[in-house]
């Protein structure tokens, strides 16, 4: 089984990590949400907060808000041999002063979150981040700059050449590994494979069994209501895609001496349960609604985007970019803290 740790980039002796922390959408939240944590003891006293994102947005931010506005650095001080700063910036992405108005994408914030996503992927393949610690970004924006990638999953695999791969939302109630990601509804069973569906067990269970240092016990949604009652409410998908795939993985563990726990396929309804979640280390999502909405009401505030199988550490935070609350203060830094704090723990 493949292992989904980081093993790409350069090994450097440091004191403590240093994360590359991108803005998201320079309109959204995400700028004052990276301010705000990167001026954090807690946070600096564990780890180099290095913001990346373009330096005139985050300035007015600053002092908009009353924040603290980190030290420019350059890609040069990152590569070289000398000390960094507790924190620092890292001034990527061009949006105009004179046009920009918080709380309202375009093109241009669009195209500065991806050239700031971009190079942080490309900084800490070199070995100058130890991590990616990624603000949200706006869909619509990256297509509107013309960027040709839907997000920053599909962004970070292309970039690492990573085929194996799919994203786990974690939070202190559950897990959820999403065996599809951002597929529209009607496309999911079309999309769905063996193959597809047993890399995200595989990958779910070897990052917890990395995690906890035991066997996962792992849960596997079906597809349809009450797992397709005996395909009585389906057109079959349980028993020829979802149990096949269970079975390849327990076939492999079994090759490997690997003694995880396996259950499934259960009806999607009862596998969020507090009797299930107990018993459940990682649940195996079909499409992307299943697993995000339980983990959200469950976790919202603490839950975190990790990206498995990738050869670098990237983590995320767990909602958009919130034009609404834009420059208002009153967005939460929960998510963003979560994030920063298991990008620490994976470096280790």
């Amino acid at each position: 089984m493949s292992d989904p740790s980081p093993s790409g980039a350069p090994s450097v002796h440091r004191d403590k990590p240093r994360l590359a922390i991108t803005v998201g959408d320079a309109a959204g939240v995400g700028p004052e949400l990276a301010l705000a944590c990167a001026a954090e003891a807690s946070v600096r006293s564990r780890c180099h907060p290095i913001l990346v994102g373009p330096a005139a947005i985050l300035g007015k931010l600053a002092a908009m808000r009353g924040l603290e506005l980190p030290p420019q650095i350059s890609i040069e001080q990152l590569a070289g041999s000398g000390p960094v700063p507790p924190s620092g910036l890292l001034d990527c992405g061009d949006v105009p002063l004179e046009s920009f108005v918080p709380g309202s994408f375009s093109r241009d914030t669009g195209l500065a979150s991806f050239s700031a996503v971009d190079l942080a992927i490309s900084e800490t393949s070199a070995g100058h981040f130890d991590a990616i610690v990624t603000g949200p970004i706006q869909k619509e924006a990256w297509h509107a700059a013309e960027t040709g990638y839907l997000g920053h999953t599909e962004l970070l695999a292309d970039r690492t050449h990573t085929r194996e791969f799919c994203m786990m939302l974690s939070g202190q109630a559950c897990s959820t590994v999403l065996a599809t990601i951002h597929v529209p509804l009607a496309d999911v069973v079309t999309t769905l494979t063996v193959p597809l569906i047993a890399r995200a067990i595989r990958l779910g269970g070897s990052a917890l069994e990395k995690r906890f240092g035991r066997p996962p016990r792992i849960t596997v949604l079906g597809l349809n209501p009450h797992a397709g009652e005996n395909g009585l409410l389906s057109h079959g998908e349980e028993d020829t895609l979802i149990r096949p795939a269970i079975e390849l993985i327990r076939e492999e563990c079994e090759t490997e001496n690997r003694n995880w726990q396996i259950s499934g396929p259960v009806p999607p309804d009862t596998a969020f349960t507090p009797a299930m979640r107990a018993e459940t280390d990682v649940h195996i999502c079909m499409y992307h609604d299943q697993g995000l909405i339980p983990l959200k009401a469950l976790s919202f505030d603490d839950a975190v985007n990790i990206t498995l199988g990738l050869p670098i550490v990237r983590t995320s935070v767990d909602h958009g970019t919130a034009m609404d609350l834009a420059w208002k203060g009153t967005a939460s830094p929960n998510s963003m803290r979560s994030a920063i704090d298991r990008a620490i723990e994976l470096c280790r």
